[in-house]
């Protein structure tokens, strides 16, 4: 089975590495420490795929893009999330985006191994604790929080923002004018019920939205 990698943390990436070669039928066959490398790597037919681990904190953008290239361009490869945002807060997001599987990066080594066994399998994977959690949430027994009630982009705006990227940033990041970028803020702003970026910021690292 071979597997892309998605990490920016080098000591991560080596830890991932060393879990999964206690399967010999599994293979890093290529790492990125970015969404714009991730992206590139899913665009080269030539590179064989079988499956995509995929931290959603990145340097230069969300995860979740890269998750939308990979659903579009492979979607027969399932995407493994592993984050250190807390699975309450994403995984959600990333299932109805298309994501076969959530793990935290708290999990222990052989949880990682199990989330593998299952998405080769054909199945979905999500842990006990997020099992849980998504009854609750199902049951509307659960308080909804200020960032997700935004959209996908609304969202892929708030981390950028939040991050410290400005309007005209953002705008040329996501080809997008700086008029567009200037309202997806305004609303942001609007259902979080923040006044300023350092608002955001601030929320978005007290929720682990970004590190």
């Amino acid at each position: 089975m071979k597997i892309l990698l998605v990490d920016d943390h080098p000591v991560v990436r080596q830890g991932i590495r060393l879990m999964l070669m206690t399967d010999p039928d599994l293979e890093i066959c290529a790492e990125a420490v970015n969404a714009a490398a991730a992206i590139d790597l899913l665009r080269k037919t030539e590179l064989s795929i079988d499956l995509v681990i995929l931290d959603l904190n990145l340097p230069d953008q969300n995860g979740l893009v890269v998750l939308q290239e990979s659903v579009r361009r492979r979607p027969e490869v399932p995407v493994l999330i592993m984050s250190i945002q807390p699975e309450e807060h994403m995984a959600v997001r990333a299932l109805k985006l298309g994501a076969s599987g959530y793990l935290s990066k708290e999990a222990a080594p052989e949880e990682l191994l199990k989330a593998v066994a299952t998405l080769r399998r054909g199945k979905k994977y999500i842990s006990a604790s997020l099992a849980e959690w998504l009854a609750l949430d199902v049951s509307g027994r659960r308080e909804v929080l200020p960032h997700e009630r935004l959209s996908d982009r609304e969202y892929q705006v708030l981390c950028l923002l939040a991050a410290g990227k400005s309007v005209s940033e953002i705008a040329e990041g996501l080809s997008r004018s700086p008029n567009t970028i200037s309202t997806y803020r305004a609303r942001i702003l609007h259902k979080m019920g923040i006044d300023t970026n350092a608002g955001l910021t601030q929320y978005a690292i007290q929720h682990q939205i970004i590190r």
